[in-house]
């Protein structure tokens, strides 16, 4: 399994930005599906983002389309979520995922390896 970590989470403002990335590490991303989800208080954990092994294909929820964006370095094996236009409905635990190849689903059991997740704070 691969081993990730998420950074780059914090308190912002409603309208600021965010760039969360997630450092992975024991397999190459090059052959890896990465995904983005987040888990609000009392809510379960969403899908956000994800991104295909090979970087060609992109899949968001339609509730940050337009505002998220997702990439990925595979010489550094990271991953990023680039958060525009935060609004206070985006406050949640970040959670980076990864699947062995595929297509980057929305499908949250899809994903066998987890990060610990980063906080973000949008205040209004």
């Amino acid at each position: 399994q691969v081993q990730l970590v998420e950074s780059g989470g914090g308190l912002v403002q409603a309208g600021g930005s965010l760039r969360l990335s997630c450092a992975a590490s024991g397999r190459t991303l090059s052959s890896t599906t990465m995904g983005w989800f987040r888990q609000a208080p009392g809510k379960e954990r969403e899908f956000v983002a994800a991104i295909s092994w090979s970087g060609g294909t992109t899949n968001y929820a339609d509730s940050v389309k337009g505002r998220f964006t997702i990439s990925k370095d595979s010489d550094k094996d990271t991953v990023y979520l680039r958060m525009n236009s935060l609004k206070p409905e985006d406050t949640a635990v970040y959670y980076c995922a990864a699947k062995l190849l595929g297509a980057p689903t929305t499908e949250i059991n899809r994903y066998n390896s987890w990060g610990r997740g980063t906080q973000v704070t949008v205040s209004a």
